[in-house]
């Protein structure tokens, strides 16, 4: 069905042109009605561009882990498929009415014509097309998994990076005996030398060293533990977000098993009604 100029006009991404490039546009593209969870195309169909006059689409795609992603959904005014009919490459999502939605079909011919006849179009259709693109990007730093020790890392300073390795050191048994054989060199250096001794018994001064060492020491590896506990909270909120994509994931799961459910139950219907009448003529 052709497409009337005004309806164009309402539809943001071709708000900046002008009356001209409109006109040109409306006898290009197509209007096509789909119902709710009609499909309007799958991945591998032609690249064809559409956008939604009224109603809602859901795009989706299919991740490594063979989950249902929903990369976007596109209402009144938003358009999706764009990146395929300008690459000519067939599509890598799926698109499916949400509910009752007319949309305009554009192919790369129509913007072709359009390009031809208004060349100044093509920065304005640019300009709008950059939404879709700073989207997939969005979508990609929400789906991609963070490393909490990376995290941890880039925010790390040079003190904190310190504490960390003297609470490493304090507590493996490298410093445990070469701490001990100190101690154990020091007194018995002190005790040989009797009356020479620097320090003798009761070893007042080793006892300030370790007064001093222990007085620096606990703040320290309290500081490596509240970055441990940083790290901690950092690995419960992204398993917080892994968990509820997951909820999502198997919310969306059990609609699509919920209407399986519905559309058998119409089928057995269908079937019964037909069955009926048979029986009955047989009889």
């Amino acid at each position: 069905m052709s497409c009337k100029p005004e309806l164009l006009k309402t539809v943001p991404l071709f708000s900046l042109l002008d009356d001209d490039e409109i006109a040109v546009l409306a006898s290009q593209v197509d209007l096509k009605t789909y119902v709710a969870r009609q499909r309007i195309y799958k991945a591998g169909d032609v690249g064809l561009a559409y956008v939604t006059v009224t109603g809602k689409v859901r795009v989706t795609t299919i991740d490594e882990d063979h989950q249902e992603v929903v990369v976007d959904e596109p209402g009144s005014g938003e358009f999706f498929g764009f990146a395929s009919m300008l690459e000519q490459t067939p599509h890598q999502t799926n698109a499916t009415a949400l509910e009752e939605s007319v949309c305009l079909e554009i192919s790369r011919d129509d913007i072709q014509t359009l390009m031809i006849r208004k060349p100044d179009a093509g920065m304005d259709l640019l300009t709008t097309l950059a939404h879709q693109y700073h989207a997939s990007h969005q979508l990609v730093r929400l789906r991609s998994t963070r490393n909490p020790n990376e995290i941890i890392e880039q925010e790390e300073t040079f003190g904190e990076g310190v504490a960390d390795s003297v609470a490493r050191f304090g507590g493996s048994w490298t410093f445990i005996i070469t701490f001990a054989a100190v101690l154990i060199v020091y007194t018995t250096a002190n005790v040989l030398l009797d009356h020479k001794a620097w320090d003798p018994y009761p070893f007042i001064l080793l006892n300030l060293f370790l007064s001093m060492l222990a007085a620096i020491q606990a703040p320290v590896i309290m500081m490596s533990q509240n970055r441990q506990d940083t790290k901690d909270r950092v690995r419960s909120e992204l398993d917080f977000e892994v968990n509820r994509r997951a909820e999502l994931e198997i919310q969306g799961l059990s609609r699509k098993m919920h209407l399986l459910d519905e559309r058998i139950d119409d089928l057995s219907d269908l079937l019964r009604g037909k069955a009926v009448p048979t029986e009955a003529g047989a009889d």
